[in-house]
């Protein structure tokens, strides 16, 4: 298909496929969720199940790549929805317009092959992290501040957040940019990429930290 002969050097046609009959979770479609969706799209990603509570509004403006003059006040699912289906129509999109929470996060990501978490508090993170455990399902955790970004993927049982978080609400703390979550989003659908289709090394057990102020990139083991 013309539409991911771009693809081919690096994605085969059998893989490809295996993209097309894949399930994506995204949790939370602004900053870094805005990115992801926009990237599983383009990449053929067959299913994708948009979460958010949220509308947009001015501040969204400065990084949140779906957000626009012209939809500000509306619902981010929907204007998420629309985005992916004027990418790829032929792409399954799933818009939930809730809040997560301990009682509804197991109902949502059901069946999904992997969850993007691009939630921007440390709290649900965590809640996430324990619906994967439960369902035995891989997260990709990301998270901004700043200029700083990071990123890991947590397999069913490795439980890393608590290690790795002592305070709630860094994004706002810090500031949030425009490039920041574009770095940390791209990272994020790369490894969501390599676990669909069994490629490469995964950032399984480790977190990659990024400081763009100083152009360091470093791998922690946790």
């Amino acid at each position: 298909m013309d539409r991911y002969s771009r693809n081919k050097k690096m994605i085969s046609t059998d893989e490809q496929k295996k993209l097309s009959e894949s399930t994506v979770v995204i949790l939370g479609v602004g900053g870094l969720g805005g990115y992801a969706l926009e990237m599983l799209a383009r990449v053929g990603v067959g299913k994708l199940l948009l979460v958010d509570f949220d509308k947009f509004e001015v501040s969204n403006l400065n990084r949140q790549i779906i957000s626009t003059e012209g939809n500000l006040g509306l619902l981010k699912v929907e204007e998420a929805r629309k985005r992916v289906e004027a990418i790829n129509p032929e792409i399954e999109v799933v818009a939930i317009n809730k809040k997560i929470s301990d009682h509804n996060i197991d109902a949502v990501i059901k069946g999904a092959d992997i969850v993007v978490d691009a939630l921007d508090s440390s709290t649900l993170k965590k809640v996430v992290e324990k619906s994967c455990a439960r369902n035995k399902i891989p997260m990709v955790h990301g998270a901004i501040g700043g200029w700083i970004a990071q990123v890991a993927v947590i397999m069913p049982g490795d439980f890393i957040l608590d290690k790795i978080y002592s305070e709630d609400d860094l994004e706002n703390k810090m500031g949030n940019p425009s490039f920041t979550p574009a770095l940390a989003a791209s990272i994020q659908v790369g490894e969501v990429i390599k676990f669909l289709l069994n490629k490469g090394e995964l950032l399984n057990n480790e977190v990659l930290y990024i400081d763009l102020e100083y152009n360091s990139f470093t791998r922690l083991k946790v």
